[in-house]
C-alpha cells in the first residue's frame, strides 16, 4: 500500500504512543483519521493533535477487550466515512512477571488486550472491508517480544507472539482467498511510550509490588529504558508508512532486527534455547 491521501485510517491505542505516533503519520500522509483509545480524556487530546495536521478525524472510546466496543467502532468508522482503508490494531499493555506466580486475571488482562483486542478488530472490520472492496491493508501491533523471548515477562511475551501468529496466519488466509487486502506485522523495540504504566488502564487491581516484585522491578527497568533510549512515537509512525510503501510483512523500528532474528534462529536451529533478546 502506498497511496495513502484521500484514504481511512483506523488506530486503536491512538490516544498515546505508538497508536498516536501511526495516527498523526496517517495525518500528515493526508488520511481521514478514526482514533479509539480506552482512555477517554487522553483521546480527546490526540484527536486534537491529529486535527491540528489538518486531517479529518473521529474519536471513538473503545475497549478492545469487548467484542461489541469494537464492532461499535467499525459501525462508527464506515457511517462517518464509508470505507476503512487501513486499520491498524495497535492497542496494547505490558504485564511482567514469572510465568508461575502470575494469576489468572493477570494473564487474562493482557491476552485480552493484547491478543483478543486484536482479534476483535479483525473480525469487525475485515468482512466490511470485503463488502465494500477497495484495496486495504491490516497492521497488527505485536513487540520485537513477539518474536523474541526474554524472563520475567511471561505474559507480554506470550501474548505478543499469539499476536504475530495470528498476524501471520491472517496474511495467509488473505493470500489463499484472493483478497485485496494486505497484511503487516509491526514488532517494535523500544519506544517511548507509557506502556510500562498500562496498568493504569486495567479493570481490576494491578498486583503490588509486595505481591509481585518481579513484576514491579521488571516494570520500573522496562519505563528506564523506554526513557532514555526509545524512539519517538512519531518516529515509529512514519517508519510504519515507510514499511507500508516498501511492501513489508514485519515492520520493526529496532535496527537490530535482523541480528536478533538471527541469533534466535541459529538457536532453533541448534535445538537450543534462545539467549534473551535485548529490544533496545
Amino acid at each position: 500500500m502506498d497511496d495513502f491521501a484521500g484514504k481511512v485510517a483506523v488506530v486503536t491505542g491512538a490516544a498515546s504512543g505508538i497508536g498516536g505516533g501511526i495516527a498523526r503519520q496517517a495525518a500528515r500522509e493526508g488520511m481521514k483519521v478514526v482514533l479509539a483509545d480506552i482512555e477517554a480524556e487522553a483521546l480527546a487530546g490526540a484527536e486534537a493533535s491529529v486535527a491540528d495536521l489538518s486531517a479529518e478525524t473521529l474519536a471513538v472510546p473503545t475497549d478492545v477487550t469487548s467484542a461489541d466496543s469494537v464492532a461499535a467502532l467499525a459501525t462508527a468508522a464506515y457511517d462517518r466515512f464509508g470505507a476503512v482503508h487501513l486499520l491498524c490494531n495497535n492497542a496494547g499493555v505490558f504485564q511482567a512477571g514469572v510465568v508461575w506466580e502470575r494469576t489468572r486475571a493477570d494473564w487474562e488482562w493482557v491476552m485480552g488486550v493484547n491478543f483478543w483486542g486484536v482479534l476483535n478488530g479483525i473480525q469487525a472490520f475485515v468482512p466490511r472491508m470485503l463488502d465494500v472492496g477497495e484495496p486495504a491493508h491490516i497492521v497488527n501491533t505485536s513487540s520485537m517480544a513477539g518474536v523474541t523471548t526474554v524472563a520475567y515477562s511471561g505474559p507480554y511475551v506470550v501474548s505478543k507472539f499469539a499476536c504475530a501468529a495470528l498476524t501471520e496466519c491472517l496474511a495467509h488466509d488473505m493470500r489463499a482467498q484472493g483478497t485485496n487486502i494486505g497484511v503487516s506485522c509491526l514488532v517494535p523495540g523500544a519506544v517511548a511510550t507509557n506502556i510500562a504504566s498500562s496498568g493504569r488502564n486495567r479493570p481490576d487491581e494491578p498486583p503490588s509490588e509486595a505481591q509481585a516484585p518481579d513484576h514491579a522491578f521488571t516494570e520500573q527497568m522496562l519505563a528506564d529504558l523506554l526513557a532514555t533510549k526509545g524512539r519517538e512515537p512519531d518516529d515509529a509512525g512514519a517508519i510504519v508508512f515507510d514499511g507500508l510503501r516498501a511492501g513489508k510483512f514485519w515492520i520493526s523500528t529496532t535496527e537490530d532486527y535482523e541480528r536478533l532474528m538471527s541469533e534466535r534462529f541459529d538457536a532453533l536451529r541448534a535445538c537450543a534455547l534462545p539467549m534473551g533478546a535485548d529490544y533496545s
